[in-house]
């Protein structure tokens, strides 16, 4: 098992940037599928980017492909979120996921096994 501590989120105004960080420990952060969901009041928890064991193939919903990028650094053990272009859409707690080694991205939070607390972000408008 590996533990999640999710960082980075904050209050910005719309337009702004943020970037997220999640520092993986206790187990082998590049034997994982790692991705970022987030969850707004009242609604399910969403998939929001992912990325391979390597570092390629990312996967990006489309509410958020072309503002927002995924990216990690196995030798730092931690997954990054950059965030660009803010809305208020995007106002949610964001959360950093494990998933074992699997042929394709896990696209649902069934598929991930290990999960930060969150950080909450909040888009002002």
């Amino acid at each position: 098992q590996v533990q999640l501590v999710e960082s980075g989120g904050g209050l910005v105004q719309a337009g702004g940037s943020l970037r997220l960080s999640c520092a993986a420990s206790g187990g082998t952060f590049s034997r994982y599928i790692m991705a970022w969901f987030r969850q707004a009041p009242g609604k399910e928890r969403e998939v929001v980017a992912a990325i391979m064991h390597y570092g390629g193939n990312p996967y990006y919903a489309d509410s958020v492909r072309g503002r927002f990028t995924i990216s990690r650094e196995n030798a730092k053990n931690t997954l990054y979120l950059q965030m660009n272009s803010l809305i208020p859409e995007d106002t949610a707690v964001y959360y950093c996921a494990a998933s074992p080694l699997a042929v394709a991205i896990p696209r649902r939070a069934d598929g991930y096994n290990n999960w930060g607390q969150g950080t909450q972000v909040i888009v002002s408008s």
